[in-house]
């Protein structure tokens, strides 16, 4: 997603008088914008999903205290919460997973060589590199790791 796309997003979060969406789109635009001011250069797609992945985190952070602390009391919070996590998680590019991440973990292990189980944090790296952190990562590691000897 790119920030125009999310600027559009957010207009029709508003069309829509959607409060939890725009709640959210609102806070992923604040974020991006401050990556532009404090590195003083426009934001990249990169820096929209990390910007998604981290607000993502703080979310499941405090819902995970929420419920341990007691469900009852929170609630509704903790509704408002689910929703919010639920709009994020479909903000996110989608994951590469199944055939498609066996297809690249295989094309990365003959292009670095790999062989022993050594070389796994290199393969899983490069799988990083290419897809932006968007690969389900126990999948890949169990893949990886049985191709590896």
């Amino acid at each position: 997603m790119e920030k125009a796309e999310l600027l559009d997003q957010i207009k029709k979060a508003m069309k829509a008088q959607d409060k939890t969406r725009l709640s959210i789109l609102r806070q992923v635009n604040q974020a991006v914008k401050q990556v532009e001011v404090d590195e003083r250069r426009d934001a990249t797609e990169a820096d929209l999903t990390a910007a998604i992945k981290k607000l993502q985190k703080v979310m499941d952070e405090e819902l995970d205290g929420l419920r341990k602390v007691g469900a009852e009391a929170h609630a509704e919070r903790i509704g408002e919460l689910s929703s919010q996590a639920e709009v994020l998680h479909d903000l996110l590019p989608a994951q590469l997973s199944g055939a498609e991440l066996e297809d690249q973990a295989d094309e990365v292990i003959t292009r670095l060589g790999a062989e022993t189980k050594r070389d796994m944090g290199k393969v899983m790296a490069e799988l990083g590199k290419i897809t932006n952190g968007n690969f389900d990562k126990p999948a890949a590691a169990r893949y990886v790791g049985s191709r590896l000897g």
